[in-house]
């Protein structure tokens, strides 16, 4: 098959699924202009799944706005490192459950069932060249170089979102519902040790969500903190991109070696996580959240097989300090100079961190205001996660904050407390967009409850047309004599 023929497969497989039937939300109108029935933030590959999925119900009002260039979106080619990706290449995602739209079908129509079959996880380069495959052969409503600014409550079940960007076709747009499919730091931010962030100029270290210019790091010698998966993303990037040294720190005296994503891969916690208590929910978080996710097998040979590679375990970073043109770090171990620091401390998840919520976050719930852990599991990282509906909805600590708050869904990396992997992991996709486009299309309905239900009680339209006794064609004609 080629991937002419896969096109045309897709286009099939929609119109057997009637894909495209008249929308069934009740049009809003505004003094100020148009009113879409959702506006997604974000077109990577949740925002695209996202929006596929509101189709399928045919609510089709909808925009999908992103803040990159396009074919730039997510984190696949920008700051994304990973030779491959870290999920099971057998896993299914954002196809929604539609074989041809799936990565193998995708992949076989262009290398054929042996080109499936000789790839051991997918490439990160590919997956991306499948998303925008997946953009283009849906059609789906996007948007590039607009940023989401502020989120602010017009009335009415209204939400003005102010936008800028040399994409942006206005200074804002009207939304009833808003989904925040903003990726692994649309919950907060990314974490830089205050050590670091206030006792560097921002020239001698760099995060490992930020763009690096590892060009001019060639022959020089970095020091990366962090013993996660990224750490020896980056660390591997980096010595194939020239660097003569990558030294990797981290302040646990063995590595990590269980990926707790495994096990809820396969034993049911992903699809049924939603049933679970608050109590058993944190719990799980909470457990989860004391494993780094470690490398690959394969990320750390690549890394370690470099001559430049060391790796310090046992070694926190207890000081840095400038050193003429670079970085003394200081660690029970020693002290080490370098020329550049590399930072892979992961992020952190609190509504109060993002800047498009500040008309809004005191009212948003938290963890810490709903449920109060035991001690021993007690954590402040989760306890600062918003406390979602089963939907994605954001829920409110108080009644003042819940008509403006109604239209929100979060679907990033800080749902993962409330809703489990979702936005968090490939291996959430398949399970969790479901549910988001049934809490977006379940609050669309229940808003306009009362239309729907007035125009079926009015509903008069005759569908049958029989007569009893039926009359035959000398009956008629008798009659018409």
């Amino acid at each position: 098959m080629s991937l002419e023929a896969l096109n045309e497969r897709v286009k099939i497989d929609l119109s057997y699924l009637a894909f495209g039937g008249a929308d069934w939300v009740q049009p809003k109108e505004h003094s100020e202009g148009h009113v879409y029935d959702v506006v997604i933030v974000g077109g990577g590959q949740s925002g695209l799944a996202a929006a596929f999925g509101l189709l399928r119900e045919r609510v089709s009002n909808i925009l999908v706005i992103d803040e990159n260039p396009e074919g730039l979106e997510g984190p696949w080619e920008t700051y994304a490192r990973m030779v491959t990706l870290r999920t099971p290449k057998h896993l299914t995602s954002v196809d929604l459950g539609i074989p041809s739209l799936t990565f193998r079908s995708w992949w076989e129509a262009q290398f054929g069932p042996e080109g499936w079959e000789e790839v051991v996880k997918i490439p990160r380069g590919d997956w991306m060249n499948y998303l925008r495959w997946y953009r283009q052969i849906l059609g789906l409503p996007v948007i590039n170089e607009v940023k989401l600014k502020l989120i602010e409550p017009a009335g009415g079940g209204v939400h003005r979102l102010h936008i800028e960007g040399a994409g942006a076709p206005s200074a804002h747009l009207l939304a009833r519902k808003v989904v925040l499919a903003t990726g692994i730091q649309g919950g907060g931010e990314w974490h830089v040790p205050p050590m670091i962030a206030d006792k560097l100029p921002g020239h001698l270290y760099a995060h490992t969500s930020e763009m690096i210019d590892f060009e001019s790091l060639k022959g020089k010698k970095v020091g990366i903190l962090g013993g996660g998966a990224s750490a020896f993303d980056n660390a591997n990037f980096a010595l194939s991109s020239g660097v003569a040294e990558a030294h990797v720190f981290v302040r646990r005296e063995k590595l990590p070696t269980v990926n707790p994503i495994r096990q809820m891969e396969s034993s049911g916690m992903i699809e049924r996580y939603h049933v679970l208590s608050d109590a058993d929910k944190y719990a799980v978080i909470s457990h989860f959240f004391k494993f780094n996710q470690p490398p690959t097998n394969d990320t750390f040979e690549r890394a370690a097989s470099w001559p430049g590679f060391q790796l310090h375990l046992g070694s926190p970073w207890l000081d840095v300090e400038t050193d003429g043109e670079g970085v003394a770090v200081t660690t029970p171990k020693g002290k080490f100079t370098f020329d550049y620091l590399i930072v892979s401390t992961g992020l952190l998840s609190d509504p109060s961190l993002r800047p498009e919520f500040r008309l809004i976050e005191s009212h948003i719930a938290r963890w810490s205001d709903v449920y109060k852990a035991p001690e021993e599991a007690a954590n402040p990282l989760l306890d600062a996660h918003p406390y979602l509906s089963p939907g994605f909805a954001l829920t409110s600590r108080d009644a003042a904050g819940e008509p403006l708050l109604h239209g929100l869904f979060v679907f990033n990396y800080s749902a993962l407390a409330s809703c489990g992997l979702s936005a968090s992991a490939i291996s959430g996709t398949k399970n969790a967009v479901p549910k988001l486009v049934s809490g977006v299309a379940d609050q669309l309905f229940l808003d306009d409850r009362e239309e729907i239900l007035q125009s079926f009680l009015d509903y008069n339209e005759d569908e049958f047309v029989g007569e009893w006794p039926i009359q035959t064609a000398d009956d008629k004609l008798e009659q018409k004599i």
